[in-house]
C-alpha cells in the first residue's frame, strides 16, 4: 500500500503540487477573511420588500442616517464659539515700540515743554493699553464669516473670558478708535498722536484652532448614533410593504447590528464554516476552469502562479481595509486586476479571474450587490478599453473610463435608491477618482510581473521589434545581408500568421534576433557576401559546417547578454531546428568518398520548433534565403522551391512538437508563394 501510494506521488507530483498552490490560496483567504455575519436579505428604498414578514431577531437599536447626523453635528458645531488667545506679553513690545517713536516725532529732552511731554505720552500709553487690552485680531480665515455679535472666547491669563466678536479690534479698527479718542486733542498734539498710533498696535488676538476642534469634537461625541430601539420579536416589515424612509432605517440597522454581531462560538464556527465552503467552492471552479477548459493555461505552473498571485493582491488588501474601515473599501483599485490580466491573458481568462475574485469580496463588503454589479461593469469597461493593449496610451485612457464607469454605476444606484441626487456625495466621486487613478500602477507591475515570472507582453515586444534597439543596429552594420534577412523573415511570418492565427508580434519579434548570431563570423553567410570572394572556399567542408551551425549558439549568448525574454530566444534556438548542413555535408562526402562522416559535425543541435510561431519562422527563414539563390524566378520556381523545402522539413519531423496542422501548413505555403511573387515582381502565368 506504502509502495503504491509512494509510486502515485512520484507519478503525478506536478499535479499534486498544483492543486497544492490552490489549496493554499483558499486557506489564506479563509485565514484572512474578515469573520463577520452576512445578512440574508437584499432590499431596496422606495422599492417592495419582496421576502416574508421579518421580525426583529433580537433587540437593536435604530441608526440615524448621515443626513440626519449630520445636520446634528452642524447644530452643535454651530454652538461651539471659537477661541482666542490673548498674547499680553506682545503689548510691551509695541508699547516700547510706541514711546520710541513718541520721543523721535516731539523731539522729547530737546525742549523746555518737558513737563508737558510727559502728560502726553502718559495719555498715550493709556489709549494704547484701553486698546490692546481688548485684544487685536491676527487674521485667521476661521474668522471670515463671524459678525459683530457673535460670542467668542477670549482666554486670557488663563482664564476663558466670552466677549462679543465685535468688542475686539482688527488693526484698522483698533487705530479708527484711536482716532475717536484723540479727535478732542488740539490740532499740533492730534496729528503726533496720530502718527504715532499708526505704527504701533501688535496683533495680539490669535486664533485657537486646537482649543475650538477639541471643543466640536467634545460636542459631536455626545450626539447619539442612534434614536430608538426595535424589541426582538417585533415586526419590522411585511412582505409586499413598502421600503420607505423609516423601514430603511431599520433594515440597516437590523443589518448593521446582524453584521457587528460577534455571537456565541457555535456562531463563530458557523460563519468560519460557511466562508470556507464557498470560498472554496470558487476557488476549484477556476481549478476545473483551468483544467477542463484552458488547459494551454493550467500546463504552465507560472501561469497558474501569476494568476493566483493576483488574486491575493487583490483580495487580502481589500480585507485590511474592510476590517479597518469599509467605507475605504471605495479606494481599492478594483480596475488593476482586469488591466493585468487582460494583458497577460485573453478576454475569457480575464473575465472569469476578475468574476471570481468579485465573487470572493461580495461575501464580505457592504452592499455586495450594488458592489459587484460595479465592479462587473469595470470588467467590462477594461476589456473594450484594453482590447488593444500595445501602447501606454490605452493604459491611461482605460483608467479614464473606470472613473466614468463608476461615476455612472453610483448616479444610477442614487436615482433608483434615493430617487434624487440630493445625497450626491463629492466624497464617493473623489475616492472613485482616487481608486481610478491607482491603476495607473499597472504599468510599472505588469514590467515587474513580466520580471518574475519570465513571460512578455505586446508592450515589450513592441520595444523590441524596434529596429533602432542597440542589438539589432549593430546587426545592421555588421551583417547588413542578414539583417535584409531577418527583416524579410519577419514580414513574411507575421503574414502567415495573420492568416492561420497566431501571435503574429512575438514571431515577427522572434523572426528580427534569429540570425543575429551572424554578426561575429557575417562574410561567411551568403547574404553577406560583397563580390565574388567564398571565404569557405580556404577551409574544409567540416569547418565550414562548424561555422555555420555555430551562429545559433552564439545567437544565443548574445540574446543573454542583451537580457533578450527566452521567449524571443527560442526562435534563435529553433529557427534551423536539428536539421542537417546539407551542403556541406555532400561536399565533405565529395572530398573524402568512403569516409564515414559523423551527422552531429554537420547538424544543428536543435530543438526543433515547439509551437505555432516558431515552426513559421523556420519555414519562413528557409524560403527566403533559398529564394535568393533563383536566376530569374517565376511563379514555377518559387512553387517548386517553397514546395521541396517545405516538404523535406516535415519529413524530417520538424513540426511534431508544434500545434500546427497540415492545413495551416499549405496555407502558410499559399502565403509564402504570394508574398516572394510580390517581392521578386513575378506576373501569375495565366493558362492559354
Amino acid at each position: 500500500m506504502i509502495k503504491k501510494l509512494f509510486s502515485y506521488l512520484q507519478h503525478n507530483y506536478y499535479e499534486l503540487f498544483k492543486i497544492s498552490l490552490f489549496v493554499l490560496t483558499a486557506f489564506i483567504l479563509i485565514w484572512q477573511m474578515p469573520s463577520k455575519g452576512k445578512f440574508k436579505y437584499e432590499y431596496s428604498k422606495g422599492k417592495p420588500w419582496q421576502q416574508e414578514r421579518l421580525f426583529a431577531p433580537f433587540d437593536f437599536a435604530i441608526f440615524k442616517n448621515d443626513e440626519l447626523l449630520k445636520k446634528e453635528q452642524q447644530a452643535l458645531v454651530d454652538k461651539v464659539y471659537p477661541y482666542f488667545i490673548l498674547q499680553e506679553e506682545l503689548n510691551k513690545t509695541g508699547r516700547e515700540r510706541l514711546i520710541e517713536n513718541f520721543k523721535k516725532e516731539s523731539k522729547f529732552d530737546s525742549t523746555k515743554n518737558l513737563p508737558a511731554q510727559n502728560e502726553q505720552l502718559k495719555l498715550l500709553v493709556s489709549i494704547y493699553d484701553s486698546i490692546q487690552s481688548r485684544g487685536v485680531l491676527a487674521y485667521h480665515p476661521a474668522i471670515e464669516d463671524l459678525t459683530a455679535v457673535d460670542p467668542i472666547h477670549l482666554v486670557k491669563n488663563k482664564v476663558v473670558i466670552d466677549r462679543k466678536f465685535g468688542d475686539v479690534f482688527t488693526v484698522k479698527s483698533a487705530y479708527d478708535h484711536a482716532l475717536n479718542i484723540i479727535d478732542t486733542l488740539e490740532g499740533d498734539t492730534k496729528s503726533l498722536f496720530a502718527s504715532v498710533l499708526a505704527n504701533s498696535f501688535v496683533q495680539n488676538l490669535n486664533y485657537d484652532k486646537r482649543m475650538t476642534d477639541a471643543e466640536r469634537s467634545a460636542a459631536i461625541a455626545q450626539i447619539s448614533p442612534t434614536y430608538g430601539m426595535v424589541q426582538q420579536g417585533e415586526l419590522i416589515i411585511s412582505e409586499g410593504e413598502l421600503v420607505d424612509d423609516e423601514k430603511f432605517a431599520e433594515l440597516r440597522s437590523l443589518q448593521k447590528a446582524y453584521e457587528q454581531r460577534v455571537g456565541t462560538l457555535s456562531e463563530q464556527n458557523a460563519i468560519l464554516a460557511g466562508q470556507a465552503i464557498l470560498v472554496f467552492a470558487i476557488i476549484f471552479a477556476l481549478f476545473f476552469f483551468l483544467r477542463i477548459i484552458r488547459r494551454d493555461v493550467y500546463d504552465e505552473l507560472k501561469k497558474i502562479n501569476m494568476l493566483l498571485l493576483l488574486m491575493l493582491l487583490i483580495l487580502l488588501p481589500s480585507y485590511f481595509i474592510l476590517d479597518f474601515n469599509p467605507q475605504l473599501i471605495i479606494l481599492m483599485p478594483f480596475g488593476l486586476l482586469p488591466i493585468i490580466l487582460i494583458t497577460f491573458f485573453d478576454t475569457r481568462m480575464t473575465m472569469m479571474v476578475h468574476l471570481l475574485t468579485i465573487t470572493i469580496l461580495g461575501l464580505v463588503v457592504p452592499n455586495p450587490y450594488n458592489f459587484m454589479f460595479a465592479q462587473l461593469v469595470i470588467g467590462f469597461v477594461v476589456l473594450f478599453g484594453l482590447e488593444k493593449h500595445n501602447k501606454r496610451i490605452y493604459y491611461f485612457r482605460t483608467s479614464v473610463l473606470i472613473f466614468v464607469g463608476y461615476v455612472l454605476v453610483y448616479m444610477g444606484f442614487n436615482l433608483i435608491q434615493e430617487r434624487n441626487v440630493d445625497n450626491f456625495s463629492w466624497m464617493i466621486i473623489g475616492g472613485f477618482a482616487l481608486s481610478a487613478l491607482f491603476t495607473s500602477l499597472a504599468l510599472p507591475l505588469i514590467y515587474l510581473l513580466e520580471r518574475i515570472f519570465g513571460t512578455i507582453t505586446d508592450l515589450t515586444l513592441l520595444e523590441l521589434s524596434n529596429t533602432n534597439n542597440p542589438l539589432l543596429r549593430e546587426l545592421a552594420q555588421k551583417a547588413p545581408g542578414s539583417f535584409q534577412h531577418s527583416m524579410q523573415v519577419a514580414n513574411l511570418s507575421e503574414e502567415a500568421l495573420f492568416e492561420i492565427g497566431g501571435d503574429t508580434l512575438l514571431a515577427r519579434t522572434g523572426a528580427l534576433y534569429h540570425d543575429i548570431g551572424k554578426m561575429d563570423n557575417p562574410i561567411y553567410f551568403i547574404e553577406n557576401q560583397m563580390g565574388g570572394y567564398n571565404p569557405h572556399d580556404d577551409i574544409s567542408a567540416t569547418e565550414s559546417a562548424r561555422i555555420i551551425v555555430e551562429h545559433v549558439t552564439k545567437g544565443i549568448e548574445k540574446a543573454r547578454k542583451a537580457k533578450l525574454p527566452e521567449q524571443i530566444i527560442d526562435f534563435i534556438r529553433t529557427h534551423h531546428g536539428n536539421r542537417r548542413v546539407e551542403y556541406f555535408y555532400f561536399m565533405e562526402q565529395k572530398a573524402h568518398p568512403g569516409l564515414t562522416l559523423d551527422e552531429r559535425d554537420f547538424s544543428y543541435h536543435g530543438p526543433i520548433p515547439f509551437s505555432k510561431e516558431t515552426a513559421v519562422v523556420m519555414m519562413a527563414d528557409s524560403v527566403e534565403a533559398a529564394s535568393r539563390s533563383l536566376k530569374n524566378p517565376t511563379e514555377q520556381k518559387i512553387n517548386d522551391l517553397i514546395e521541396n523545402i517545405i516538404s523535406k522539413q516535415l519529413a524530417a519531423n520538424q513540426f511534431v512538437n508544434a500545434n500546427i496542422t497540415f492545413k495551416e501548413v499549405n496555407t502558410v505555403k499559399k502565403v509564402l508563394k504570394k508574398k516572394l511573387m510580390n517581392i521578386y515582381h513575378v506576373r501569375i502565368a495565366y493558362p492559354d
